[in-house]
């Protein structure tokens, strides 16, 4: 693990290398810690949306990728969600059999077969709204004013570093930027 934290170091003295290591370590915290959140919001987000949406997690997912980035192919969204290819699939036969998604068009790349969310889709999302509305109470309610700002600042970099991550090794991924 310290060769972990201490590797490609510029450190110039030993305080250096161990500013490094605090940094470095406090870092991975970081890391498990969004992590579990990622894993923790499943259940809230399962319970208190899907189920009484009547959709499946990952289609909820999709639904939330489409609505936030526009149109994009099932390539895309694996990539973005980080999810098995056949689960992706899956969720999208799921999403076009209620109408909730229509395919689109890729002016630049013919072959590309984006969908986006269709008219159901939008209205879809209109109408688990108030639910989405009763996670984020149950979950950020108890949050001061500072504390959601904060968080949404904070959630906003560590976004936009993701987002970085993910074009830079999947260039053909298009996400939007701010």
């Amino acid at each position: 693990m310290d060769a972990m934290i201490n590797s490609g170091s510029n450190a110039d003295s030993p305080s250096d290398v161990g500013a490094e290591a605090v940094t470095a370590g406090l870092e991975m915290q970081l890391l498990v810690r969004l992590l579990k959140l990622g894993s923790f919001i499943n259940t809230p987000m399962k319970e208190g949306v899907c189920d009484p949406a009547g959709i499946s997690a990952t289609e909820m997912k999709v639904v939330m990728a489409l609505a936030g980035e526009g149109a994009l192919a099932g390539h895309d969204l694996v990539e973005i969600m980080g999810v098995p290819p056949m689960n992706v699939s899956r969720a999208l036969a799921a999403l076009r059999e209620r109408g909730w998604i229509e395919d689109a068009v890729d002016p630049d790349n013919r072959r590309r077969k984006p969908v986006r969310l269709s008219h159901e889709g939008l209205a879809a999302c209109d109408r688990m709204a108030p639910d989405l509305s009763a996670v984020a109470n149950a979950l950020l309610g108890k949050l001061t004013p500072r504390q959601k700002r904060d968080f949404a600042a904070l959630s906003d970099i560590i976004i936009a570093h993701m987002a970085e991550w993910i074009t830079s090794h999947h260039d053909d991924v298009p996400l939007k930027r701010g």
